[in-house]
C-alpha cells in the first residue's frame, strides 16, 4: 500500500510583491573562484569547502529539461571542478516519485533528487530511501536559510532536504505592445483583471493564455484565487483536507475562476486549444509576434523568465509582470521550490548538499535567470535584472500571509500526478466551468482516497 503523504502546516511567509520595478538587464561581472586544487577559474568566488572527491561518481535526478536543465548544468560543472567528482544528470519524468521507486528497485538510484514537493520528501523518509542532512551542509543551511525554509526541508523534526530552488506562483506576465496596442492597464483586483481582459480582447488579441495541458499550472489558478479570496487560515485546512473540497470557499473559488475559464474568447485557443498548450509555449507564444501575438497576458511563476529568454522579447521592456490580483482583501502569494535529497550514503551526496546550500550554487543559476534562491546570503546583484531582483528581494523578506504551493504539500497521488486527482479535474473544469458541484464531488472523492492512503 502507497504510505500517505502527511506533511505539517507550511507557514514559509515572504513579503508581497508590491511593486517589481522592470528594467532591462543589469551588470553583474563575473567573480574569480577556486576550482578543486584551490586556484583561480571556475568563476565563482568560493564560500564553502568541499572535500576532494576524484574517482567518485554522482548521479542526480531531477524533472528538468530545456533552459532550466542547462542552467543547472553549470552548476554541476562548478561542483565537478572544486571537488573531482564527475556529475551526471538523470533526466526523471513525473511523478519523480514513482521513478525513483523504479531506481531504487532495481538497484540503482540517484545519489541526489530533487524533489519538487514537501509530501515528496515525506514519502521518501517514509520508504526509507532518504538519508539525513550531513553536519556540513546543516551548517550551510543554519547560515544561509531562514528557519521557515530549513523547516521545509524537515520530517518529524530531521533535515533532509535542502530548498535549493524557490519559486513566487502568483505572477502575470504581459506583451507591453499588445498592451500599448489596446491601451490596457495593469489591474490590481480581479475585477480589473477580467476588465483588462476584455479590453485587450476588443483590440483583436486573444488576452489570456493558459497552459491547460500541464494539470499542475492549474493547480495554481485555484490556489492563487483560493488564498486571496477564502484567506490563509482555510488555505492551511484545505491543504491538509481538514474541510472538505465541498466546502463553500470552494464553490466560490471554483465559481470566480470561472468567470475567466467560462469565456473561451478569452482563452487563447478557447479551452480546447488550452487544454493542448503546455507550459513552455504558454510563454512562448505570449512573447512573439509584437502587438498580434496568440496571447497578451500568461500566468506562471517568476521561472517563466527562462521561456521568455528564448523569444526575442527583453525581460523589462517587451515582458513586463503584475502580481496576481486581489479577489479578497489582499494579492496573493504563492510559493513552491524544489529541495535536494540525498538517497545515498555517500561523500559525493553530502557535499552536492553542502554546495546547494551555499550562496556559490545559487549565484550561478541566478545568473543565468529564471531562477529564484531562498538563500538569503546570496547577493541579489547576481540576478541579471531588476525584475528577478526584486523577485528575489520580495521572497527573502517575511511576511504572514503567502503560503506553500497547496497541490505539493497533498498526497502526491491527489496533489502532484498528471492525468489524476486535481491535475486531471481541474482539466476537466476548464473545458466545464459550469459544472462547478461535480468538479468539487470528483475532488473530494479523490482527495479522501489519497489521504486514507
Amino acid at each position: 500500500m502507497r504510505t500517505p503523504l502527511r506533511t505539517s502546516k507550511v507557514a514559509i511567509t515572504f513579503a508581497v510583491v508590491a511593486a517589481l520595478a522592470l528594467a532591462g538587464c543589469g551588470d553583474d561581472g563575473d567573480d574569480e573562484s577556486s576550482d578543486a586544487d584551490g586556484k583561480k577559474g571556475s568563476g565563482t568566488a568560493s564560500t564553502v569547502e568541499l572535500p576532494q572527491l576524484k574517482g567518485e561518481t554522482v548521479q542526480v535526478a531531477a524533472v528538468w529539461s530545456g533552459a532550466e536543465q542547462e542552467n543547472f548544468d553549470k552548476v554541476l560543472t562548478e561542483f565537478e571542478k572544486r571537488t573531482g567528482a564527475e556529475v551526471t544528470f538523470v533526466p526523471a519524468q513525473d511523478p519523480i516519485v514513482n521513478f525513483l521507486g523504479t531506481k531504487i528497485a532495481g538497484g540503482s538510484p540517484p545519489d541526489v533528487a530533487l524533489l519538487p514537493q514537501p509530501g515528496a520528501i515525506a514519502q521518501a523518509v517514509a520508504q526509507k530511501w532518504a538519508k539525513p542532512v550531513g553536519p556540513e551542509a546543516k551548517a550551510q543551511l543554519a547560515k544561509n536559510y531562514s528557519p521557515g525554509w530549513q523547516q521545509i526541508g524537515q520530517v518529524n523534526g530531521e533535515q533532509y532536504g535542502v530548498y535549493y530552488k524557490a519559486a513566487n506562483k502568483s505572477l502575470v506576465w504581459y506583451n507591453t505592445a499588445a498592451f500599448d496596442a489596446a491601451g490596457a492597464k495593469e489591474p490590481k483586483t480581479w475585477k480589473e483583471f477580467l476588465a483588462t481582459a476584455e479590453t485587450v480582447s476588443a483590440s483583436g488579441v486573444t488576452p489570456v493564455s493558459v497552459a491547460g495541458a500541464d494539470g499542475w499550472t492549474l493547480t495554481d489558478w485555484f490556489e492563487n484565487v483560493y488564498l486571496s479570496q477564502a484567506g490563509p487560515e482555510k488555505y492551511d485546512q484545505l491543504a491538509k483536507h481538514e474541510i472538505k473540497w465541498t466546502d463553500p470557499s470552494v464553490t466560490q473559488a471554483l465559481t470566480t475562476l470561472a468567470e475567466l475559464f467560462g469565456k473561451p474568447a478569452l482563452i487563447a485557443g478557447g479551452a480546447d486549444g488550452a487544454l493542448q498548450t503546455e507550459f513552455p509555449a504558454s510563454v512562448t507564444q505570449t512573447f512573439t509576434g509584437g502587438d498580434q501575438p496568440k496571447a497578451a497576458m500568461v500566468f506562471e511563476g517568476d521561472f517563466v523568465g527562462v521561456n521568455i529568454a528564448q523569444t526575442k522579447a527583453e525581460l523589462g521592456t517587451d515582458a513586463k509582470v503584475f502580481p496576481f490580483p486581489a479577489v479578497g482583501a489582499q494579492a496573493p502569494v504563492v510559493t513552491g521550490g524544489d529541495a535536494a535529497v540525498a538517497l545515498k550514503d555517500s561523500k559525493g551526496a553530502q557535499a552536492l548538499l553542502t554546495f546547494l546550500a551555499s550562496p556559490d550554487a545559487a549565484k550561478i543559476q541566478a545568473a543565468a535567470g529564471g531562477f529564484v534562491s531562498p538563500n538569503k546570503a546570496l547577493d541579489v546583484a547576481a540576478y541579471p535584472n531588476d525584475v528577478m531582483r526584486n523577485i528575489a528581494k520580495a521572497l527573502i523578506a517575511a511576511g504572514d500571509t503567502v503560503r506553500f504551493d497547496m497541490s505539493d504539500q497533498m498526497p502526491q497521488a491527489f496533489g502532484g500526478t498528471p492525468g489524476k486527482g486535481l491535475w486531471k479535474t481541474l482539466q476537466d473544469f476548464l473545458k466545464n466551468p459550469k459544472d462547478v458541484a461535480g468538479t468539487q464531488a470528483k475532488l473530494e472523492a479523490d482527495a479522501a482516497r489519497a489521504y486514507a492512503g
